[in-house]
């Protein structure tokens, strides 16, 4: 509590004790803090031990109580237990593998060569953000497809995506019929299961697989302490609950002229929300339930603060739920780019991109809430909009980096919105400023902090595990 409502202040006095945390962070990182400037954001060299050379064995993917596929593995040499998901994208694999939205899933392509146009390099833009990924590294827990291309040609590619995937430890299956996958998945569902390099299937393995929906896996994914990216071109100030935020929404906000400090997703943003402009709420992976604390911080802060609000995915399916309306679990979920969502507002129709398994049961919005958008597909909840105040959510991507962009005017409404609310605080406090300090931003990190790569379901169960042990260890002491 004590440490953000000295973000915004533009001395130096009492800042230090007020954030042990990032300055922990940025300690390690250099010596001392100068007030020059903002600090480049510098991308730390990926630890890769879970890096495998290209295994290129026999594979095999099996669907629990389903068919088993036999291919071809191009992917690291490992097996793994995810939630297999289909995407029906013609391109921007890159992005899609990269969206924290992925982790604990296993991704089927229906597009039948993938790789084509390799993997491009981690370079950064001028805000440091990621110019071709969503984040830094590798989500998916396993990929599937039809065929892959061994050879690549564009002017960014660095590596195949085989390659990659060896690299980043994940395990990547070709020669298999996707459209027998994809039919098997749209008739049962979003179904369990495993990738298998080397090894004989055995029916005995079918207790192995493990349910991704035990795991909290925002808690994977979002950061573990505030970093900042500044715009040099505004002066609004947004701060984004990180529940695994793509690094084209950053760009999103920042390239429209407003700096953002992210936090982790369970932070009390209601106590510091009256320091900052507006507060958006990103995109994550996994059921929204598992995220009470942000639920209830969320509720806190539409009780307290008339701040705008902005949410996209899961950041949309938390709105809801902390405005008091319930979740459901889709049969298959949507995703890919080139879903029509219709705008009840307006009567127009736009084509969006979508990753998501679960949907707001619009049935259940209080009386103060409408409909914002609508499924043109399969009629689910596709938005929220507030009667009176400026707050919504999308339920797809309207940054969506491989495009379309038909509905990236949201974050103009967004803005102008968080544009409005401080020109209204600053009639009744004069002396109000949003923006962050200097020092503050040398200060906190750059990019997310103690964000651990994927791996396979096993292992973050284990890991899940062992966090809720040293909990409960540390609330007995």
């Amino acid at each position: 509590m004590a440490m953000l409502p000295r973000i915004v202040q533009s001395t130096a006095f009492g800042l230090v004790p007020a954030i042990k945390r990032p300055i922990a962070v940025a300690k390690r990182i250099r010596s001392f803090a100068t007030v020059a400037g903002n600090t480049p954001r510098v991308q730390p060299t990926p630890s890769r031990i879970r890096s495998t050379p290209i295994s290129y064995d026999r594979a095999t993917f099996t669907i629990r109580d389903g068919p088993v596929f036999n291919g071809k593995s191009f992917g690291a040499k490992s097996n793994i237990s995810g939630e297999a998901v289909f995407t029906t994208s013609l391109v921007g694999y890159p992005e899609s593998l990269t969206d924290p939205s992925y982790r604990g899933q296993i991704l089927v392509f229906t597009q039948p060569l993938i790789g084509n146009y390799g993997i491009p390099s981690a370079a950064r833009d001028e805000n440091g953000l990621l110019r071709y990924f969503e984040s830094p590294n590798l989500q998916a827990a396993g990929v599937v497809v039809a065929d892959v291309a061994e050879q690549y040609s564009h002017w960014t590619a660095v590596k195949s995506l085989g390659e990659w995937c060896a690299e980043e430890g994940v395990p990547a299956v070709s020669g298999v019929d996707t459209r027998a996958i994809v039919t098997y998945l749209r008739e049962q569902g979003s179904s369990l299961a495993r990738i298998t390099i080397g090894e004989e299937y055995d029916a005995d393995q079918d207790e192995a697989f493990v349910d991704p929906e035990q795991i909290n896996l925002v808690s994977k994914v979002s950061t573990k302490a505030p970093f900042h990216v500044s715009s040099s071109s505004g002066d609004t100030h947004v701060a984004v609950i990180d529940c695994g935020v793509k690094e084209n929404i950053l760009r999103s906000l920042v390239g429209r002229g407003s700096s953002v400090t992210c936090f982790p997703y369970d932070y009390p943003i209601h106590k510091v929300a009256h320091h900052f402009d507006g507060v958006f709420i990103s995109n994550g992976p996994g059921d929204p339930t598992h995220c009470q604390d942000t639920v209830y911080h969320l509720r806190k802060l539409m009780e307290s603060s008339p701040v705008p609000i902005m949410g996209i995915c899961l950041g949309h399916q938390l709105l809801a739920l902390a405005a008091g309306a319930r979740t459901i679990k889709l049969k298959y979920g949507n995703r890919a780019h080139n879903i029509p969502a219709l705008d009840c507002t307006t009567g127009r129709c736009h084509i969006t991109s979508q990753n998501h398994g679960y949907a707001v049961d619009a049935s259940t919005l209080p009386s103060e809430w409408k409909e914002f958008f609508v499924n043109l597909n399969d009629s689910s909840n596709e938005g929220i909009v507030h009667k009176s105040r400026p707050i919504f959510g999308t339920q797809f991507h309207p940054e969506a980096r491989g495009g379309p962009l038909d509905s990236s005017y949201l974050f103009d409404t967004y803005l102008e919105s968080v544009a409005r609310f401080k020109q209204g605080q600053a009639v009744f406090q004069p002396n109000r400023d949003s923006r962050p300090s200097p020092l503050l931003v040398d200060l906190l990190a750059k990019e997310r902090v103690g964000v651990v790569p994927t791996t396979g379901m096993e292992n973050l169960l284990r890991m899940n595990e062992a966090g809720e042990q040293a909990s409960a260890a540390a609330r007995a002491a």
